[in-house]
């Protein structure tokens, strides 16, 4: 399907109030409330549009395979510092960046929408938008790519994308330590004060795996400082993927699992049920849990956090945390403005929008 017709079909669903979907790879079909909508498949429209490996920026349709988009950017030596996970071959870079997802290098490196620089939205009027560029100084007022990073396709269909990128590290190592839960909290903290080239974290049945990515000389002198037990190459790559792309045991069958997003100095959570730490502790996830939504969302509020049913469980309790009273009617204004019919995505982030 080429713009024109992107353009047509949504001039049309406005006219008629018709509700559409926005779909991609299908990969995270299940992520936020459950979609609604006649399908409208972005698959067609791919291919990469520019790509300079000298200027570090990559801009592609919103259809390109993310598989295809990073084998390019490995030729180059290069890589999405912010370690989108795909969850399915099948996933889009157009899906990905309305998603907004980051992987274990988030909290070290940035997430998704610190690595948007342009994008290309065609919003409820039929109207073909662009904002922001292909430099990281090209921002000036509101940077409305930001927001379309995580909207869901509520806003409007996400069609050409440029992100920044970066130069693959030229050494990594990952490091194992045996501690518990407190003691991984304080002992990540404390480390992020430090000048050390950690790109990820995770923590679980008392073992802290820790990755240092970087130059030879700067992730061996950290290991020299750091301590612990060096873990084969091979199990630490395995490690990290399968932790990205929710394919390691903690995950495995799980009907229900919650994100718990909280400041990384929070002490251990009093809630039932098991947990892994990424991000030097600003992230949780819980499986096996006992307790209700209301009971999990009162506990992460009470220490500054929310938490996301990210995925299964029962819905009409809300995917998201509800938003305090004025926030929420900035989004209801800003999908007024962007989709006066409300035909994109209805409901998906929330079931008012």
């Amino acid at each position: 399907m080429s713009t024109a017709e992107f353009i047509e079909r949504i001039k049309s669903a406005s006219a008629h109030k018709t509700p559409l979907r926005i779909q991609g790879g299908a990969s995270k079909h299940w992520y936020g409330q459950s979609p609604t909508g006649e399908l409208l498949d972005t698959r067609s429209y791919a291919g990469i549009i520019d790509y300079d490996p000298t200027e570090l920026v990559i801009s592609a349709r919103c259809g390109t395979p993310l598989s295809e988009l990073q084998k390019t950017l490995a030729e180059q030596q290069q890589m999405l510092a912010f370690e989108p996970p795909a969850f399915g071959a099948e996933a889009t870079i157009g899906g990905t960046i309305a998603a907004g997802l980051s992987g274990p290098r988030r909290a070290y490196a940035g997430a998704a929408r610190d690595f948007v620089l342009g994008t290309v939205l065609i919003n409820g009027h039929g109207e073909r938008l662009t904002f922001g560029g292909q430099v990281m100084k090209n921002v000036a007022g509101y940077d409305v790519s930001r927001l379309l990073t995580g909207s869901m396709g509520c806003l409007g269909l996400l069609t050409e994308i440029s992100v920044k990128v970066l130069p693959m590290p030229r050494s990594e190592i990952t490091l194992g330590f045996e501690m518990s839960e407190a003691q991984a909290i304080s002992t990540l903290n404390s480390w992020m004060g430090k000048p050390l080239p950690i790109s990820a974290s995770s923590w679980q049945r008392q073992q802290l795996l820790v990755r240092l990515s970087g130059s030879e000389a700067a992730t061996l002198a950290s290991q020299q400082q750091l301590g612990g037990v060096l873990i084969d190459n091979a199990q630490a790559r395995q490690h990290w993927s399968d932790l990205n792309e929710h394919d390691a045991a903690f995950f495995r069958d799980q009907a229900i699992i919650w994100r718990l997003s909280v400041p990384s100095a929070t002490a251990a959570l009093d809630l039932d049920g098991e947990q892994l730490i990424e991000w030097g502790g600003a992230q949780r996830w819980l499986i096996n849990t006992s307790e209700s939504a209301e009971q999990i969302r009162k506990k992460i509020a009470a220490v500054g956090g929310h938490a996301t049913l990210f995925r299964g469980g029962d819905k009409s309790d809300g995917v998201f945390q509800t938003l305090p009273g004025a926030l929420f009617k900035i989004h209801q204004r800003l999908k007024t403005a962007f989709d006066p019919a409300g035909i994109f995505n209805p409901g998906r982030l929330y079931p008012e929008l």
